[in-house]
């Protein structure tokens, strides 16, 4: 790489590190697989990190196996406790808020539906509640789903002005927050151009990446079997989903809150964080790549019928983004699955591994390959 081309990055690399530095960033959902992956990115750009979450969801889990606690003050609270989350958020006096808490999985919404709705929605709103109540400035991003559309299953790209809902619990519930996203910025936040509060809402899902212990997921479903010697099962090998890796999303919300910061003519926007869309990548097709790093590694095809319902088909269109934010997806799908299946492979081969330094060396290539690409 030429002189001119290493200093851009090294000028974008700096100009990034100062717009977090020492900043209070408060995470929602901060011992989840998205919160400690953004947290760890965040501590990177040296920001004070703030954490707001129940225990981790899973264990492993990423959040303690990468010693999360040391960059992060987290406070063990339920995100449906109105009087706690306002209290804490309070006290805090964040600078900026990215809400992820949330009950994530669609099939689990049909075994726990109020509590989805509780969290998904109610705790958004407690969120948003607790922003109109904020004295000191502060940029919040709502974080909802992909799955907010109303999906008729067609080949193109939801864009963010097409119709919300969703036939299950967790689409509807997502779409409801969003919902209750535009009441609050319309409501509250809207009529003074001297607003102190800024929101925006973002849309993204099916990310995959390295620290995900989740059940019902393709990824550590097949982690989870193969480091076991097991064969995993395909339910719907043939469904389309906007993978991606974790940190594409991430960085959308970081640009989004950065862009929020300068321009508060985004308040109130939604914005789309997906894959391109010549991504039409299958289900069957992430396990045929994951597989290749994993000797013997094998799977059944099983599509017995389900008890509930989930989309076969899910595109997302990203260009208002691309215009507004000028961000756009970074890995193709090869690096996306070998990013991936590298993370689990050094975490169950290498017993001396530092997972945290693995995390940030993967942001680290991560932005250099965005910022060469720009």
């Amino acid at each position: 790489m030429c002189i001119i081309s290493w200093l851009k990055v090294f000028l974008k690399i700096i100009l990034n590190n100062n717009f977090f530095l020492n900043k209070k960033v408060l995470i929602t959902g901060s011992t989840g697989f998205k919160g400690s992956w953004l947290s760890i990115w965040l501590d990177l750009l040296g920001a004070k990190i703030y954490g707001l979450a129940l225990d981790p969801p899973t264990s492993p889990s990423l959040f303690e196996e990468a010693n999360l606690n040391t960059i992060i003050k987290n406070n063990i609270i339920d995100i449906k406790d109105t009087e706690k989350v306002i209290n804490t958020i309070k006290k805090i006096e964040p600078d900026y808020i990215f809400h992820l808490a949330a009950q994530p999985i669609v099939s689990l919404s049909y075994l726990k539906t109020v509590e989805t709705w509780n969290t998904n929605v109610i705790g958004t709103i407690n969120i948003l509640e607790s922003l109109r109540l904020l004295n000191n400035e502060c940029i919040g991003i709502i974080i909802t789903s992909d799955k907010c559309y109303e999906n008729q299953e067609w080949e193109w790209g939801y864009r963010e002005n097409d119709l919300l809902g969703g036939k299950d619990p967790y689409s509807a519930s997502k779409g409801s927050a969003e919902l209750a996203f535009s009441s609050y910025h319309r409501s509250f936040f809207s009529n003074n151009d001297d607003s102190k509060i800024k929101i925006c809402s973002a849309r993204a899902g099916n990310v995959i990446g390295g620290g995900d212990w989740a059940d019902n997921r393709i990824v550590p479903d097949c982690i989870k079997a193969w480091t076991k010697g097991n064969s995993v099962d395909i339910k719907s090998p043939e469904s389309t989903r906007p993978f991606q890796h974790v940190l594409e999303p991430l960085n959308g919300y970081i640009t989004l809150a950065e862009k929020l910061k300068l321009n508060k003519n985004l308040a109130g926007h939604s914005f789309n964080f997906g894959p391109p869309s010549n991504f039409n990548y299958q289900v069957i097709d992430v396990v045929k790549e994951l597989s290749k790093k994993w000797n013997d590694a094998s799977w059944e095809i099983n599509e017995k019928q389900n008890n509930y319902s989930e989309s076969k088909l899910l595109k997302l269109n990203c260009d208002k983004a691309l215009s507004l934010l000028n961000w756009e997806p970074t890995l193709d799908f090869n690096t996306t699955i070998n990013m991936t299946s590298d993370w689990y492979y050094s975490f169950y081969k290498n017993k001396n591994l530092n997972v945290l330094e693995k995390c940030r060396q993967q942001i680290k290539d991560f932005m250099n390959k965005k910022m060469i690409n720009k």
